[in-house]
């Protein structure tokens, strides 16, 4: 029986995956509350749709900070897609080269960054940094991804700590220090860093820390986790390119807002000075047409794309990828849009 909606490659992960991996992928910090309103906020939106207009053509292309992607569904930061599949993000780059959308790579991907790259050396990527304590580290790995073509640098700024992710404690499961992070890896033996692989996420970090990454790199500075206006009214003031509004999937602190919730708070706040974006909760193409109706450049997909994954590798992102597409055309075209 071929898979037709999201929800169909959801319910295939869950029964090939193992549950340690699964319950990585779905978890949620504590009671799960934000990750599960995460999609139902989408459902309390409705679409007023206006007719006897010709859409015998319509175009989803769009462009994010100028560049020119097929349609405004690109892919999240998430980590360890070889507990997917096991050439984890390779498939991943490949799938959005394809797709001729953005693949913004994490941190903690499991494969190193040149053989992202040479998977895909025409994908459009930006590059997701964890801002670690060690600034030589945090150079380097910005220095890094910039002289790999990587055209914008996401900082996520949600993660001064890890959240509550009790499945994730019941599983006794610790990914950095028990997988290896072939990019901190890497660094260590070109330049004898020591512990890079142990690495923690820098908890000190501030808005007045934002110039000295602008001093370091001609990227583009997206920042990841805002939720707020007076965030967003800060980012402005401080130069940022763009912000991506998310509450981490549900996984950093629960009962905050869904993202979709957020979202009109802060593309007021900006007031078209800068793109913003939204990750959190995208399951059908209606919730994409939703998104963009409140504000948003273009949504990023996380969870769904671990999915497709798990289903076939590259393959199984492309067809996340072409539903996801097909169906927000199709919302368009009967919402016109």
């Amino acid at each position: 029986m071929p898979l037709v909606c999201l929800a169909d490659f959801q319910v295939h992960a869950q029964k090939h995956l193992s549950k340690t991996t699964w319950d990585f992928i779905e978890g949620a910090a504590d009671e799960g509350f934000t990750r599960d309103e995460n999609i139902a906020a989408f459902k309390k939106i409705h679409l007023r749709p206006r007719y006897l207009r010709d859409v015998s053509k319509v175009d989803t292309k769009t462009t994010i900070q100028g560049e020119e992607i097929s349609a405004p569904i690109c892919i999240a930061p998430t980590g360890f897609h070889c507990l997917a599949w096991p050439d984890g993000e390779l498939s991943t780059a490949r799938a959005a080269q394809e797709a001729g959308i953005c693949y913004i790579t994490s941190t903690y991907a499991s494969c190193a960054l040149e053989d992202i790259v040479t998977s895909a050396p025409r994908g459009l990527r930006w590059f997701q940094l964890y801002v670690q304590p060690d600034r030589l580290l945090n150079k380097q790995l910005i220095r890094k991804a910039e002289s790999l073509g990587f055209k914008a640098l996401v900082i996520t700024v949600d993660a001064p700590t890890i959240g509550n992710r009790r499945h994730d404690f019941r599983n006794q499961l610790d990914l950095k220090m028990n997988l290896l992070l072939k990019e901190f890896q890497s660094l260590k033996e070109r330049n004898s860093i020591p512990h890079l692989q142990r690495s923690s996420i820098d908890p000190s970090i501030c808005w007045n820390d934002l110039s000295w990454f602008q001093g370091i790199t001609h990227l583009p500075i997206i920042l990841k986790g805002i939720l707020t206006k007076e965030d967003a009214e800060l980012a402005v003031k401080h130069n940022v390119h763009g912000i991506i509004v998310s509450n981490h999937g549900g996984r950093q602190l629960d009962e905050v807002p869904a993202s979709i919730d957020a979202l009109t708070e802060v593309v007021t706040a900006v007031k078209g000075k800068i793109e913003v974006y939204l990750d959190g909760g995208i399951r059908t193409g209606n919730d994409v047409l939703k998104a963009l109706a409140l504000g948003a450049k273009c949504i990023f997909l996380g969870r769904p794309i671990l999915w497709g994954l798990a289903y076939k590798g590259e393959h199984g992102v492309q067809e996340v990828l072409n539903i996801l597409k097909k169906e927000f055309h199709t919302a368009m075209t009967l919402s016109d849009k």
